[in-house]
């Protein structure tokens, strides 16, 4: 158990950071659960409508300590690869 004040007020900080952290991460994970039902369900064209607005969410997120930059850029390439894939299975 902590001590001082400043110990207290540490504690006090990363249960809000961890909070906002977790709020964020939850974020972009619905959201890549919703693009891969549109990649499995979905027309190609709305695919990528939201493999854009997860682009958007992906760059915020990684912006904050909450997600690496390299690990949001290895996802965004990981989401447009499932796009491809359907583009090509949809043409042939």
């Amino acid at each position: 158990m902590a001590n001082s004040a400043s110990a207290k007020k540490r504690i006090r900080q990363n249960v809000k950071s961890r909070a906002r952290n977790r709020w964020r991460k939850a974020g972009y994970r619905t959201e890549i659960k919703a693009y891969d039902e549109l990649i499995l369900h979905g027309s190609v064209e709305d695919a990528r409508a939201k493999l854009d607005s997860l682009y958007k969410r992906l760059d915020q997120v990684a912006s904050t300590p909450a997600l690496h930059k390299n690990t949001a850029s290895r996802l965004k390439s990981r989401l447009a690869a499932r796009l491809n894939a359907k583009q090509e299975n949809a043409a042939s």
